[in-house]
């Protein structure tokens, strides 16, 4: 398996950064795309990278924030032929609450709508192909998670703290274990672990690849998460995006060099 990341907040070079990811993936023979970011510029970066977007045989969207699926439009200008995997939650509207005006950061409106072809809906956990998993959150209570980062559902009925149903993760099984990527961990990166854990028993988890949501947070609550995720057994974290820095640097005293830097360009291989 090679994955290489498109789109990060981290530039490398000559391929640009944004507050966003997108990372392509090669696996048995197949061609996979997690999230597109929040512009056209995981295309820009792909073809610096000299990676065929019209190839690309699977998309996966992670989870319904703009810096992940505002690209998924130009995704679907470039490549004529990949559906795209959502949640069936994705289609709720997700704000930010942390100032005192709520700040849309839902889907952009008309992207589903407009591609109805290319969008499946998923409400259960799909094996994509032999090895290829999409997995949905079976943890109660994520709605716990929402209120601490002031994120929200609007509806019909007002509003309710947002419980990540509308997230998901994509694990690959290698030779070397599990990798899982989850590009914003928002349910909580030892919650995601512990899911993957229980529905692959006695499979090592290898890596865990993407955003950790953890800018927001202080250094004794990433000091916390640190250690509960090394209560899983977790090999590798290879992260950026919505981590932070500061967050990194706290991650690296608890877990050491099993902690590593995303960028774009960045090439992994397992």
């Amino acid at each position: 398996m090679i994955a290489t990341v498109l789109t990060d907040n981290t530039a490398n070079g000559d391929l640009c950064g944004e507050w966003g990811l997108s990372i392509h993936i090669e696996y048995e023979g197949h061609r996979y795309l997690l999230d597109t970011g929040e512009t056209d510029l995981f295309l820009q970066n792909a073809g610096k990278l000299h990676i065929p977007i019209e190839d690309v045989e699977y998309g996966i969207l992670s989870h319904a924030h703009y810096d992940h699926s505002n690209g998924m439009e130009a995704f679907f200008g470039a490549n004529r032929k990949a559906q795209f995997y959502v949640r069936s939650e994705a289609r709720r509207k997700c704000y930010d609450r942390c100032a005192e005006t709520p700040k849309y950061i839902g889907i952009r409106d008309g992207i589903l709508e407009d591609y109805p072809d290319r969008i499946v809906y998923l409400d259960h956990d799909l094996e994509l192909n032999p090895g290829v998993h999409i997995l949905g959150h079976h943890t109660a209570g994520l709605e716990a998670q929402g209120l601490r980062a002031s994120m929200f559902i609007r509806d019909g009925n007002g509003w309710k703290p947002d419980d990540f149903r509308h997230e998901q993760s994509l694990v690959f099984e290698t030779d070397a274990g599990l990798v899982l990527f989850s590009s914003c961990s928002h349910a909580g990166a030892d919650v995601i672990l512990r899911e993957a854990a229980a529905l692959f028993p006695g499979r090592e988890i290898r890596a865990m690849i993407g955003g950790l949501h953890l800018f927001i947070r202080t250094p004794q609550e990433v000091r916390a998460l640190a250690q509960s995720m090394r209560g899983t057994g977790i090999r590798k974290v290879i992260t950026g995006h919505c981590t932070g820095d500061a967050a990194l640097a706290v991650l690296r005293e608890e877990l050491g060099d099993a902690v590593e830097t995303l960028y774009c360009g960045k090439r992994m291989e397992f």
